[in-house]
């Protein structure tokens, strides 16, 4: 083949290759530069595909927490310093940071217990809000659940706590277990007063077997007092309520007694059940008492008991305060106790017939409690609840 004709087949295949690439270059060229997306769109992003984040169940970590309490647990919480702290048979065993309700929705004040437990909950009120290991503490949807904790009130009401907190309390306290919400910090001091309530019996203790976790939707309503009796009625409606309590017991549950100012009466419960209630004499009834919450404390084997008072503050909270975080392992300081004085002119001014002391007396164990206080029962306080006082 010549040259001629080699130069000319070259010639022919490089016109075709040309032809070949310069559509696709084009069109490449023109899908750059094509506008993507319509007036819809503007200059948004890409459209992509949306995932559906849902919130994941906080597990708990495989090896429980082996602590066990020792007697009584009681967990206080401040507004003002946005903290709770948890105190076992008088002892601060545990605190940490805590953020509770905006000006909006505050968390009230007064004396609580945990009345339901979930691993996993989601707010009734508040569009389906995760609440995992929530207690609750009133009817209304009030509880203590892990959250956010910035360091500043930041909730509905509720008391969120730091989740690996959360889950160590949720595994160690029981349906019943005191929560006292106040403005400024307080702490359980031991008091010795000759009208406290002292044991008459020998028998051994273990707080009741926790219930089923009460259901969420219904907010239930308190149930209504039992009817008022006078002195010598005490014991038929004490029995009348004791066979209330439990279909089978088989353990003593620790008696509950609230005295208020403003209805001048005792109410004794057992159990979360009302055994009865009475008229007291209550010295220059005019005057205030304050909200004075006794806790009988001691050994499970051992009848003698001691008694510590956590006395409320009856002023504002301060501005919440920084939450300073505690290195695992510290010691926890509890500064200087409080003094007793006022829950002891309290005690002083209230005068229960003495055959109720003794019914009382024959029923106390450890975790028995007395509640004093200016206010009446609140409608909190219904079946399945111990004493709920609300202070504002």
């Amino acid at each position: 083949m010549s040259g001629s004709s080699v130069k000319a087949i070259r010639a022919m295949v490089l016109a075709g290759l040309a032809v070949c690439i310069a559509p696709t270059g084009t069109a490449h060229a023109q899908f750059r530069l094509w506008p993507q997306y319509g007036p819809w769109w503007g200059h948004h992003a890409p459209a992509r595909h949306k995932h559906r984040h849902r919130h994941k169940k906080p597990q708990a970590s495989k090896q429980e927490p082996a602590r066990v309490a020792n007697g009584p647990l009681q967990i206080i919480v401040s507004i003002a310093d946005q903290r709770v702290s948890v105190y076992d048979n008088g002892a601060l065993i545990a605190r940490s940071a805590a953020s509770t309700g905006v000006p909006r929705h505050p968390t009230p004040l007064g004396v609580f217990g945990v009345i339901g437990k979930k691993r996993w909950h989601r707010s009734n009120l508040y569009s389906a809000a995760p609440m995992p290991f929530m207690q609750r503490i009133t009817w209304s949807g009030i509880a203590l659940h892990a959250g956010v904790v910035p360091g500043h009130p930041a909730s509905h009401g509720c008391i969120r706590l730091k989740e690996d907190f959360a889950v160590r309390l949720w595994h160690l306290t029981r349906l019943g277990t005191r929560v006292i919400i106040v403005p400024n910090d307080v702490q359980p001091v031991e008091i010795a007063n000759p009208r406290l309530f002292a044991s008459k019996q020998n028998a051994a203790f273990d707080p009741p077997e926790p219930r089923a976790a009460i259901a969420d939707d219904p907010i239930m309503t308190a149930a209504n007092p039992p009817p008022n009796a006078d002195a010598q009625h005490v014991a038929a409606l004490e029995a009348q309520g004791s066979s209330r309590a439990a279909v089978a017991p088989r353990k003593v549950a620790p008696i509950s007694v609230f005295v208020s100012r403003k209805s001048s009466r005792l109410y004794v419960r057992q159990g979360f059940t009302p055994l009865f209630d009475i008229p007291v004499t209550i010295r220059d009834p005019e005057q205030p008492l304050g909200t004075h919450v006794f806790a009988a404390i001691g050994l499970r084997t051992d009848p003698a008991l001691r008694w510590t008072v956590t006395s409320m503050p009856e002023n504002s909270p301060r501005a919440p305060e920084a939450v300073k975080q505690r290195t695992p392992g510290r010691q926890i300081a509890q500064g200087t106790p409080p003094s007793p004085d006022k829950a002891n002119a309290a005690l002083d001014r209230i005068e229960i017939p003495q055959h109720v002391v003794e019914h009382i007396n024959q029923r106390l164990t450890p975790g028995a409690s007395l509640i004093v206080s200016d206010h009446g029962i609140s409608p909190e306080t219904g079946n399945g609840t111990d004493f709920i006082v609300v202070t504002r």
